[in-house]
């Protein structure tokens, strides 16, 4: 039997003062020498320097498609919209539209007025980081004449979309959520911006996250830190914080955000949307910010399974200016909206899935009755080594990000306190340490690869808490709590370091009435098996709006 080795980790919280004297100690030479043994045993890297791997590195976890694995795509049907659906959705701009009820011009006037207003009444949400009126207006202008002369572009012509700012848009700098990046405009879109804006989405700005994208929650000291609609005294998660937030809140229906460790996933699951993690290289990188390039991948979120769906089929696919996307199948969105789950056999990992609180693993259970109930076929299955994967990923990501970062270190000084001691651990890591992680990668594709002969999808929580209080004074200067943040990075990390697709959804809420989520991982390039998944649980999950939720129209 399979020992389960993943562990909660109880670590002091770091903020103000205390958090400004720690920084400074790690990032001293001399004092560092006697914090760099607990620094790493913290992070679990003696794990990862005793273990014997003899597999070969795998620098990207890109799995060729087997051959004749997908039928062709065809174009995007619309699924069922569940009953007393709260959220506005890509549909309700479009029928709107059509119906002369609502102009893309009006549309946008109400969005931008919603976000003026959430950064106005009461506590500001701080969901962006950048939006440029005119530009705004000027899409819509277009948009509205392209209905007036019955030539849209699509299901998304008009709709409101927000993007992650690490991702280039035209005429928006990238700032990355730093405060030294991004001091001009970028010269063109990234290709999602491009497909996007090529399908008629009206993309209405640039939204706030964690700087760097370096840690799970939403902490940003240059821009403000984001909250969470359903209560502005907890965190939203990270890194793609504005974008699970924007959708949350009504200002959006859909948001494109990044996630190199759970950065779309988390945000998604702790401000109760859904958020899509496609198979590494599904959606192409280009023009987003070179954070971490092996783990890295970009994806929708959105109030609707069906929104989700929608964004994913317009931005994934092939990109001839970025190589790892050539050999991708054809995009598929087969049976996403398919009712019910008879022959799909879903993995549950016991003790895994159990890993979380009380009230999170009882929104889990009660989706999985829900789910045999529509014919779905549970099985306990085991999945060795979590935590040398867990460590594998943090080598992976952090030295990334680390390398990354050293063509600005003249700016070191200028990153917010928490991320600096990130990218201290970053660069404490040896090319020894990275060689095994990727050693370690290569072991996780082949004990995932073993799991997925057994079952079609893979059920996990989607973070172990809901979304916790943030520390005083932690919106202020930011905050470190590791305990925390391995809470909430507990069930993601295998997405990022072998390119399993994973999708996180609402499931419920606790008893604070904060969103409880689920994570479906499932084979490479299935991502129209996880929507189905998704979907299903939709359709029977009532869903609740937050207490700052702004109806545009």
């Amino acid at each position: 039997m399979t020992k389960y080795n993943l562990k909660s980790l109880k670590l002091p919280v770091l903020t103000g003062a205390g958090l400004k004297a720690f920084t400074a100690a790690v990032e001293n030479p001399v004092s560092r020498v006697f914090l760099i043994d607990t620094l790493l045993e913290n992070g679990g890297i003696p794990i990862l320097r005793k273990l014997i791997l003899n597999e070969e590195p795998t620098f990207f976890p890109l799995v060729k498609p087997e051959s004749g694995a997908h039928e062709k795509a065809g174009r995007f049907e619309p699924g069922a919209q569940p009953k007393d659906f709260p959220y506005r959705t890509a549909r309700d701009y479009t029928e709107a539209y059509k119906q002369g009820t609502l102009s893309p011009v009006e549309a946008a006037e109400k969005v931008l007025a919603a976000i003026e207003a959430s950064e106005h009444e009461g506590t500001p949400l701080r969901t962006f980081i950048a939006i440029y009126r005119d530009d705004v207006i000027a899409q819509a202008k277009a948009s509205a004449e392209r209905y007036k002369n019955h030539k849209t572009l699509g299901l998304l012509d008009g709709v409101p979309v927000a993007i992650k700012d690490e991702i280039d848009m035209l005429p928006y700098p990238t700032t990355v959520g730093t405060r030294f990046l991004g001091k001009s405009p970028a010269l063109e879109d990234s290709t999602v911006a491009a497909r996007l804006r090529a399908a008629g989405a009206l993309l209405v700005g640039k939204t706030n996250m964690h700087e760097i994208g370096i840690n799970p929650n939403g902490c940003n000291a240059n821009f403000g830190s984001i909250r969470n609609p359903y209560d502005t005294n907890c965190d939203t998660g990270g890194s793609s914080s504005g974008s699970a937030a924007a959708v949350a809140a009504g200002l959006v229906p859909i948001a494109i955000g990044a996630d190199g460790g759970g950065s779309i996933r988390i945000p998604a699951s702790m401000c109760g949307v859904v958020g899509l993690k496609p198979t590494f290289a599904r959606i192409s990188e280009k023009g987003a910010a070179p954070l971490c390039w092996s783990v890295a991948h970009l994806g929708p979120l959105a109030a609707s399974v069906e929104d989700a769906a929608l964004a994913y089929s317009i931005i994934a696919g092939p990109d001839e200016h970025e190589p790892n996307t050539l050999e991708q199948p054809e995009v598929t969105l087969t049976d996403w909206q398919k009712p019910g789950l008879k022959g799909v056999r879903l993995g549950i990992y016991k003790e895994w899935f159990e890993h979380a609180s009380p009230e999170v693993v009882k929104a889990g259970y009660a989706m999985l009755e829900q789910y045999k109930k529509l014919g779905a076929q549970v099985i306990e299955i085991e999945i060795p080594e979590l935590n040398e994967m867990r460590v594998a990923h943090a080598v992976t990501i952090l030295a990334e990000m680390a390398l990354c970062m050293r063509d600005h270190a003249e700016h070191e000084k200028e990153h917010a306190l928490a991320v600096r001691l990130s990218l201290v651990l970053g660069r404490l890591f040896t090319a020894m340490d990275y060689i095994n992680a990727q050693r370690m990668r290569t072991r996780a594709l082949a004990i995932f690869a073993n799991v997925f002969k057994q079952v079609d999808v893979i059920l996990t929580p989607g973070t172990a808490l809901a979304a916790q209080p943030v520390p005083a004074g932690g919106y202020e200067v930011g905050w470190s709590d590791l305990g925390v943040d391995t809470e909430m990075m507990r069930f993601v990390f295998p997405g990022n370091l072998t390119g399993l697709p994973g999708i996180t959804f609402p499931v419920g809420y606790d008893s604070r009435g904060l969103p409880i989520g689920m994570q479906a991982i499932g084979r490479h390039w299935e991502e129209n098996l996880l929507l189905r998944v998704a979907y299903n649980a939709e359709q029977v999950v009532q869903r609740v709006t937050p207490k700052r939720y702004y109806r545009v129209f």
